[in-house]
């Protein structure tokens, strides 16, 4: 817990006692009837207590909700103002509107849909095209036995409750989590005590059983938000949409939950296309289903998103990365597990640092982490607002070796967008126990080697004539030893003759005599090493990077009269819905010719742009365009030269008609920056034209 906050919670409980002690003395004189100097005194007294009080109650606030542009409050207003933007100029808006939507379905308008693109085709060159990935599109139908498979039937769920009243449904974790931080930001009377066991919760929240998440929301007497109802106990609810294909509807299936499960089926013939060698990437964009509870921040948790997701194969011996240095001395915020538990807070490390001292566990999850920085820092996020938070022991699956998520701060708090993570062989083996295909790759050796090798040899007669129908689920459970159960196993036979064995398909030990079985080592030459590989699978999440991205490319600037406030959004060119707008300064023909002679030059460079021959004022087309996020306007001025106006610094340069799509282009492309091109080219005093 934050020791100011600590402090002054202590500091506030000890003043709350003694204005209280205070009053009691003032009543007791008063009852007393002592001379009125007395009772003045007591009562001025009292009154410097609650004055000391209530400075200690307005510094706690601002220590638990922040002052200034973090607080609570601005935060909200500033989200308003975004998404009353994005709304309004029909970056995004509710699906089905006009039959008042649906929870947690959104339609991307046209500059919407021009910045998912833009992500989308800078994703493909950052990663796809650079790391030479294999590229494939899967359906999103798919088959039961699959997702059983990958464990989705059985685990994909999040702990719901309801209200016993209305049935209205709300996932159990968020009404503790809105407990606990309400709590800890608005009721300033709590202990030091209940503020750290409130943020204890909090911490440990996703690691709460259903019987645990129960338990707490009876003790804190939590209700239905809507109804203030009683609600039962946690229960799961499974997240996938479940279909059936075929008419038949004896084939069930499910709408994914997330694009992986395609490659991971995929990998033998990806293994064979990349001629049989390892490591190799393969790569899917693609949408993603997820029956939210109840879904809540926007674009941030919704049922049908976009996914991008890379699924890179290793040998697990060998999870070296050769352009690792190329990532190495990058520095930027990351968040271990050792800080998070000890209270801390993230801090610059160097990548390289972070990886060689074992924080990171391999090189090959190093350079993921670093090349999602550089996407992610390319694209527009801040980098002063972006972490990378290792998953606590907690979190993590079994099998996954490490795993970090690359988290923006955005007016929701630290909101995760990307996972990194080493899931070892976990997917692969899990598909070739289920479909029966070894999904394995071969590391054929120079020279034979020669090898010892476990060899468990269950003897089927003595089995059966013990087991009888069960012999079947004993043989697999014995077959499935690691070398140290059956070497402990065959010493034991070897001393006592029998042996308790655990069968997990039948949930009971067995007794294992001497003749059932044979172990033994045998020394075997082998010209090739067949192994599972891992996998290390960056994971990203394109609605939730793209609405980071418009809250950090939001600003509010005055108009030029200052009379009121004008909305910009400042995307880098490489994401911008508009790349470039041509505006004739006034009404005239020929300025109007010369536009349309500029734009067909900008559509044969490949320039996303819009022309604009209305009368409005030349100041209200740049608000409009900056509202859009576009960086360059192009205003025709005379017939044989233009200005090129930059969003940001509203600077201008003057260049002929001839050249004007080629500068632009020569910038958007990023093969030069405007500070290049403002040395090259003569400055344009905007003058009255902005007016």
């Amino acid at each position: 817990m934050d020791a100011t906050e600590d402090s002054l919670r202590t500091a506030l409980a000890e003043k709350q006692s003694a204005v209280e002690a205070q009053g009691n003395a003032v009543r007791a004189l008063k009852a007393a009837k002592v001379a009125k100097a007395e009772i003045d005194a007591a009562i001025e007294t009292l009154n410097a207590l609650k004055l000391d009080k209530s400075s200690i109650e307005k510094q706690l606030q601002a220590a638990v909700s922040g002052n200034g542009p973090s607080s609570s409050v601005n935060r909200e207003a500033f989200r308003q103002a975004v998404v009353n933007t994005l709304e309004r100029r029909l970056f995004y808006i509710p699906s089905f509107k006009i039959y008042r939507g649906v929870a947690g379905l959104y339609d991307y308008g046209p500059p919407g849909c021009a910045v998912k693109s833009n992500v989308l085709a800078f994703w493909r060159q950052h990663f796809v095209l650079e790391e030479n990935m294999l590229e494939v599109d899967c359906p999103c139908v798919t088959p039961e036995v699959v997702l059983k498979a990958s464990g989705h039937v059985d685990k994909f769920t999040d702990l719901m409750v309801k209200d016993e009243k209305t049935g209205t449904c709300y996932r159990a974790d968020h009404l503790l989590k809105d407990f606990c931080n309400e709590k800890l930001q608005k009721d300033l009377n709590i202990t030091a005590e209940k503020a750290a066991e409130l943020k204890y919760v909090l911490a440990v929240l996703d690691d709460l059983s259903a019987e645990e998440l129960g338990t707490k929301i009876k003790e804190y007497g939590i209700v239905a938000p809507d109804t203030k109802n009683p609600l039962s106990d946690p229960y799961p609810f499974n997240l996938m949409f479940q279909t059936s294909i075929g008419p038949s509807g004896l084939s069930p299936g499910y709408m994914r939950p997330e694009t992986a499960q395609g490659i991971f089926v995929n990998f033998k013939d990806l293994y064979y296309y990349n001629g049989n060698k390892l490591p190799f990437g393969a790569a899917q964009i693609g949408q993603a289903f997820r029956n939210e509870i109840s879904p809540r921040q926007g674009l941030l948790r919704v049922r049908e998103f976009t996914l991008a997701e890379i699924e890179h194969f290793v040998d697990p011996e060998d999870k070296s990365h050769p352009k690792y240095s190329e990532v190495a001395a990058l520095e930027f915020l990351m968040f271990p597990r050792e800080e998070q538990i000890s209270g801390q807070s993230a801090k610059r490390i160097r990548l390289g640092e972070a990886v060689s001292k074992g924080t990171v566990n391999n090189e090959t999850l190093g350079y993921f982490i670093g090349r999602v920085y550089l996407f992610l820092t390319h694209l527009g996020i801040d980098k002063e607002r972006l972490r990378f938070r290792q998953h606590l022991a907690n979190e993590m699956a079994h099998y996954a070796a490490d795993c970090w998520d690359a988290e923006i701060e955005c007016s929701y708090g630290w909101i995760e967008c990307v996972g990194i993570a080493d899931r070892s062989a976990y997917d692969l083996r899990a598909h070739t126990e289920k479909s029966g295909v070894p999904l394995v790759a071969h590391e054929k050796f120079s020279e034979p080697r020669e090898v010892e090798k476990l060899v468990i040899a269950p003897v089927k007669k003595e089995l059966g004539l013990a087991f009888k129908g069960s012999q079947k689920m004993v043989i697999e459970a014995l077959e499935a030893m690691n070398e140290k159960e059956a070497m402990e196993m065959k010493a034991s036979l070897e001393t006592k003759g029998e042996v308790e064995f655990y069968v997990c398909t039948l949930e009971k030990n067995v007794c294992i005599k001497k003749n059932m079985v044979t172990i033994s080592k045998e020394k075997k030459k082998e010209h090739q090493r067949v192994f599972t590989p891992s996998v290390i699978e960056p994971s990203f999440g394109i609605g939730r990077i793209i609405y980071c991205l418009f809250e950090h490319s939001f600003y509010m600037r005055p108009s030029k009269a200052g009379d009121e406030q004008l909305n910009v959004f400042r995307f880098p060119p490489i994401v911008a819905p508009i790349k470039c707008t041509v505006f004739p300064l006034v009404q005239n023909q020929q300025y109007e010719e010369v536009a349309k002679v500029i734009s067909k030059s900008l559509t044969a460079a490949g320039i996303s742009h819009k022309i604009d021959i209305t009368g409005t004022s030349i100041g209200k087309r740049y608000a409009r365009t900056d509202e859009l996020g576009v960086p360059f306007a192009i205003t025709v001025d005379s017939t044989s030269s233009v200005t090129i106006r930059e969003r940001d610094s509203k600077d201008q340069i003057r260049v002929n008609v001839e050249e004007a799509a080629s500068v632009v282009k020569s910038v958007t492309d990023g093969q030069s920056t405007w500070d290049d091109v403002w040395l090259t080219y003569p400055h344009h005093s905007s003058g009255s034209t902005e007016d």
